[in-house]
């Protein structure tokens, strides 16, 4: 095997721009990782996502389509009384 070809592996301080700080070991050059978010800071980790109301956007399209629906099904309570087995 050819030697010195692997990078150095070692430890790492990773400093997140909210304050948080811990150690991890790395191939980074440097001995501080400097990151802008980090899972002590990140919406997802915290619980403090923002959902998105698909209910919102369901509600507006039943609320939108339901005259045609409501058409659809007189016309084919329609269709059946009149016409069908006779």
């Amino acid at each position: 095997m050819r030697k010195d070809i692997h990078p150095d592996y070692h430890d790492v301080t990773v400093a997140c721009a909210c304050g948080s700080t811990f150690k991890t070991r790395s191939t980074y050059k440097s001995e501080v990782l400097h990151l802008e978010i980090c899972s002590s800071c990140h919406p997802f980790f915290t619980g403090k996502q923002k959902l998105v109301d698909s209910a919102g956007r369901v509600e507006r399209f039943q609320k939108k389509y339901a005259a045609f629906r409501k058409g659809r099904a007189e016309a084919s309570a329609a269709g059946k009384s009149s016409g069908a087995g006779s």
